[in-house]
């Protein structure tokens, strides 16, 4: 059976207490990958993967969710400004329904309008060449989103 895709407020009443989750930001080219503390409060940069072919990136964010005992996923959802899914929010979706088949760990949907521009302004302050953010730009935004859901999470009890 595959793992359940809901609003994160819902994805979050399928995962244990405690435990880690990992976020996504998912690009064309790449994939941003974020995880919390087993307490959920602060969100650490684990790696940007290179995307090659779906299984090839599922399969490493299975292994990377198994190293880091997760017990969850936030993919951050690309909502237009006016509150409509464009084809970015479609193939994160997508990619959602396809990845909920190989892993059985709730998986939940976070607004992350503007977490790249967000992230890239950060970048931009600290003085980055162009050459370093683009190195580290999805990492930095799956961290943003992560971060994001982990506060909207604290507040919810």
């Amino acid at each position: 059976m595959a793992a359940p895709i809901l609003p994160l407020i819902d994805a979050a009443a399928h995962w244990p207490e405690r435990g880690a989750l990992i976020g996504l930001d998912l690009g064309t080219k790449t994939i941003g990958v974020a995880v919390s503390d087993p307490d959920r409060r602060l969100a650490t940069g684990v790696e940007t993967i290179q995307r090659q072919a779906f299984k090839a990136d599922a399969a490493r964010l299975v292994a990377i969710a198994a190293e880091r005992a997760a017990v969850g996923f936030v993919l951050g959802l690309p909502i237009n400004m006016d509150g409509s899914e464009g084809p970015r929010a479609q193939s994160t979706r997508a990619f959602a329904r396809n990845f909920s088949k190989l892993t059985e760990f709730a998986i939940g949907l976070w607004d992350e309008r503007l977490s790249t521009a967000a992230v890239e302004r950060e970048l931009i302050g600290m003085d980055m060449s162009r050459a370093r953010r683009a190195e580290v730009i999805d990492e930095h935004a799956a961290i943003f989103i992560l971060q994001g859901a982990l506060d909207r999470l604290a507040v919810r009890f």
